[in-house]
């Protein structure tokens, strides 16, 4: 008897542990599957979408809507739709353990198989596969023709001191296929380096070059020097002038299959651009040597098939002196062909190659009244060097240069796709030092005219924003000083203020940094300029441009009313505006429940939007329609349910396609629910609680405190498990059975300090009030400025028993004097007017960069504290993590410091992100969970084992 109870009690504690949902454990991070890719055929009957693991192969779907056929390739990237929705054509890349293998040494490049080509036929089911395709094209808007490069083929004749002596040939010239879809046939062109379609797929454009240029005569004597040619090596020489003759630019005629040699020669050819009707085409071109120190530049014009003629020099008349074409603007035609855009610049000064380096110093030389510091002129020393600035030339008339842009000038765009008889142009020449301080800054616009490059001023440094009407009939700006919006008239010059009259606030209400607030800017414009449609904090108005019309309230103040922020979309990226007489659906998000969805206005008539949806889910701004046909998609979730790809066509009646993360039903997830709570000095505050999948309110749970800004606007948003860049792993945490608490924190000018302590202890304080927390086992956590307010709490309370601050400010004395490197720009602003929060100089507000500086507070400290902050941080300077832990070390208080070596302010590298949450997690366990210690933690990890001993061992040790 006693024996069959033993029996029935192991089966039935078997049973129960098999019900039991297991915690999260690190292993899980690498299958855990997104979505990174979709896209809807234009017809609208087939939808691919692609589904990459965090770490691995990734795997892409086609979905045939009509027929419900579900298809999928392992390793296919890179998809698109033929414009007549017929084929799917794919990349399929070499395994992912195979490219990691070459990254890691492991094997060589020529060992790694190469990429194929997919062709899916649509209505036939059937795939054809090509191998070793290196890249391909299919026209844009029309045509059934694919066009692709074939991959070198490995010379196994070469002996292997040979190919060592190989120059890298990325960019030799290799073998186009190029092939009719429909009936298979396929035309193979050798020597081809570059090939382009336009738009409307009327013609393939490539260029041929020759495949082995004759060794240069001191490089074949080096090499014979060095022993490094085999005697089964053939030099090749350069082609006989009749070879010579079939090298430059040709145009294939699709349609009749006839080609036609638009340039003859060999050289460098670049910038293939086509108009909108596929009639005409230009290219840049140089014939000087690829090591020449600087270069000249022509662009070429053909009316296609016609031979290409030079169009414009570098001589050309209008060039400013000393200036040239450049190589890295894509000259741009205007969408009604007759004018085209490019870029010019300074000529470059050459390098003096005959100086010996050891011989000169090499010294940057900081100047007060340079527009750029220093620093941020080495950080954008590439982009500088390749700088152009617009002008363009009237293909109806002369060759004419009209230079419509300068080093004053900031951005030079053009306008109605260039048609307009003006471009927009910003500038804040003259006010660029002050961003050091002042990160907004001043900004003037201009109107340039296109025939004459004349400037016109809009407006004068302004603070704020402008933006140009699609027709380019108006400019709309907000004058934050104001917080006025103001209409100009480009015909006539006449400026008038939109909201004149009007009580709403269009700026933005919550703003709490110490400058101006933004407004909320512009949603959209209505067809020919006649109005534009500018948001308030919930609701949509009509400002019209023409007439003299009052302004209305598209949205009826259902917004305001309900809590519901609106925004309105546009699907057809080819459309510039909105058609007042159909409707416009809007993105909805209600500010109370968090949920989201879309509503549809009527912009004929003031009244009530129509909800379609409102949902606790997130994800609506991913929504994209079939350009043929209403056919909608969109990728959705919420915190318990990964985000899956819906479509239909109906956005309230769509079905879900991906089952993405089924092993999550065997994890403990969790639950999410909003807080709220009343502040010490009477502030309404929210915040998100999280609790694990198994809660029981008759357990006591250590709780983790998660901050940084707010967060609960992303209540209803999918936290997938993985190795974050240094924030906290919120799914892992609950999972294995912690409470984390996220709460919201609003901030008075110069006392960031104080307001972590308003919001985020009170909410702790209003949640410790309940059995289920263990009021004694509460830890906090933050990054970048939410590392900065765990320092500052930890001076001010001990209310928690575990502290973690990646990328702190300790400092801000010294922090307020420093340079964010990555950007090379001052820190000061940050202090004055943005996320800091002070609101004055150092040498106006000491006190207060004092007060809420953590460094001179230290001693109070009794909170363990670990600090990650990494020698290549970009934001904050890394010895602000210094500082803080040489303070704590002195005063024997309890703390570490991570510097993962060379990585960023937030961890770029996933190895490092890896191995920060299992730290992480055993820093927490022990001070939360009375786990055991890692060695790191007790002992630490000495130089000598560095590589070889990450520390994770646990010990019986205490510390």
């Amino acid at each position: 008897m006693n024996r069959f109870f033993s029996i029935a009690f192991m089966l039935l504690a078997t049973a129960f542990g098999y019900g039991q949902k297991k915690p999260l454990d690190h292993s899980v991070y690498d299958g855990w599957e997104s979505i990174t890719q979709k896209q809807l055929s234009n017809d609208g009957t087939a939808i691919f979408y692609q589904i990459a693991p965090q770490e691995g192969d990734k795997k892409l779907v086609i979905d045939q809507l009509k027929t419900k056929v579900n298809t999928q390739f392992y390793r296919g990237e890179h998809a698109v739709f033929t414009a007549d929705s017929k084929y799917m054509i794919f990349a399929i890349k070499p395994f992912y353990q195979d490219i990691k293998a070459v990254k890691n040494k492991k094997k060589k490049e020529d060992e790694l198989a190469k990429d194929s080509l997919g062709i899916f036929n649509l209505n036939t089911q059937s795939l054809v596969k090509l191998p070793g395709v290196k890249s391909f094209k299919v026209p844009e808007k029309a045509g059934t023709t694919l066009a692709y490069l074939l991959e070198k083929e490995k010379d196994t004749t070469q002996t292997k001191k040979a190919k060592s002596t190989k120059k890298d040939d990325k960019n030799q010239p290799l073998l186009l296929v190029v092939r009719n879809l429909e009936t298979a046939v396929e035309e193979h062109i050798a020597n081809v380096s570059a090939y382009y379609f336009d738009d409307m797929g009327h013609y393939l454009v490539y260029v041929t070059a020759n495949p082995t240029p004759k060794k240069k005569e001191d490089d074949q004597k080096e090499d014979e020097k060095q022993g490094e040619v085999s005697a089964e090596v053939q030099t090749v020489e350069s082609p006989t002038t009749t070879e010579k003759e079939n090298y430059g630019v040709y145009a294939l005629h699709i349609k009749t299959g006839k080609t036609t040699q638009l340039f003859q020669g060999e050289g460098k050819f670049s910038q293939f651009s086509f108009d909108t009707a596929g009639k005409q085409m230009v290219f840049t071109y140089t014939e000087d040597d690829e090591k020449a120190l600087v270069k000249s530049y022509t662009i070429y014009h053909s009316t296609l098939p016609n031979q290409a003629k030079v169009l414009l020099s570098s001589q050309g008349n209008g060039m400013p002196k000393e200036w040239g074409i450049v190589e890295n603007h894509s000259p741009q035609f205007s969408k009604n062909g007759k004018r085209l855009y490019f870029g010019i610049a300074p000529n470059p000064v050459p390098k003096d190659t005959t100086l010996i380096a050891d011989d000169h110093a090499i010294v940057d030389i900081w100047h007060y009244k340079e527009d750029y510091l220093q620093p941020q002129q080495l950080v954008n020393l590439e982009k500088d060097l390749k700088r152009s600035y617009l002008a363009t030339v009237d293909l109806t008339k002369t060759t004419q240069i009209v230079p419509l842009a300068d080093e004053t000038s900031n951005r030079t765009t053009w306008v109605d796709e260039g048609n307009a008889s003006f471009v927009f142009q910003t500038s804040d020449f003259g006010r660029r030092v002050e961003r050091q301080w002042n990160i907004a800054g001043y900004t003037s616009y201009y109107t340039v005219d296109v025939q004459t490059g004349k400037r016109k001023e809009i407006c004068k440094d302004l603070s704020g924003t402008a933006s140009v009407s699609p027709k380019g009939t108006a400019v709309v700006y907000y004058n934050s000083q104001e917080a006025n919006w103001y209409h100009y008239e480009v015909k006539t010059g006449k400026t008038k203020q939109l909201n004149a009259g009007l009580s709403v606030s269009f700026a933005e209400e919550e703003f709490d940094m110490p400058d101006l607030p933004d407004a909320y800017g512009i949603k959209g414009w209505s067809d020919n300029d006649e109005s534009v449609f500018i948001g308030d904090r919930y609701d949509i108005w009509e400002f019209y441009l023409k007439g003299n019309k009052a302004a209305r309230m598209i949205t009826n103040g259902y917004g305001r009313k309900n809590k519901i922020k609106f925004d309105l979309i546009q699907l057809d990226k080819e459309k510039k505006s909105f058609d007042k007489k159909s409707y416009t659906l809007a993105t909805a998000f209600n500010e109370v429940t968090k949920e989201g969805g879309y509503f549809e206005i009527n912009l004929a008539k003031q009244q009530d939007p129509a909800q379609i949806l409102l949902e606790n889910y997130s994800g609506f701004a991913s929504l994209s329609k079939a350009k043929d046909a209403n056919v909608y998609a969109l990728i959705k979730g919420n915190f318990t349910q990964s985000n899956d790809l819906y479509v239909g066509e109906k956005l309230d009646q769509t079905t879900r396609l991906s089952q993405l993360n089924p092993q999550q039903q065997n994890y403990n997830w969790g639950t999410n629910e909003l807080v709220h709570w009343t502040t010490p000095n009477g502030y309404e505050a929210t915040g998100v609680l999280f609790k694990p999948e198994d809660f029981d309110p008759t357990k006591k749970y250590p709780m983790i405190v998660y901050f940084y800004e707010k967060l609960s606007d992303n209540l209803h948003r999918y936290e997938a498990p993985a190795p974050t860049p240094s924030r906290l792993n919120i799914p892992y945490f609950v999972s294995n059975g912690y409470i984390v608490f996220t709460p919201d924190i609003s901030y008075t000018d110069g006392f960031p300090g104080k307001a972590a302590e308003e919001f985020i202890n009170s909410g702790v304080d209003f949640l410790k009030e309940n059995y289920w927390v263990n009021g004694d086992k509460i830890g906090i956590q933050g990054q970048s400025w939410g590392g900065y307010q765990v320092t500052h709490l930890v001076t001010v309370t001990d209310r928690y028993a575990a502290a973690w601050a990646g990328a702190p400010v300790a400092n801000m004395t010294s922090a307020y004097g420093g340079i964010r490197w990555a950007t090379g720009m001052s820190r000061q602003f940050q202090y004055e007017k943005t996320q800091s929060r002070i609101g004055k100089t150092l040498w106006e507000g000491y006190d207060l960069y004092i007060e809420n500086s953590p460094l001179f507070q230290v001693p109070a400290i009794t909170t363990p504290l670990v600090i990650m902050h990494n020698d290549n941080d970009g934001a904050v300077p890394w010895y602000q993590g210094i500082e803080m832990f040489m303070a704590m070390r002195r005063l024997e208080k309890p703390v570490w410091m991570l510097n993962y070596n060379g990585d960023e302010h937030n961890l770029m590298k996933r190895q490092n992100r890896k191995d920060i949450q299992i730290r992480q997690q055993q820093f927490f366990d022990y001070y939360l969970k009375d786990a055991q210690a890692p060695v790191w933690m007790v002992r630490g990890v000495p130089a000598v084992l560095k590589g070889k001993d990450w520390g994770f061992d646990l010990t019986n040790e205490r510390i």
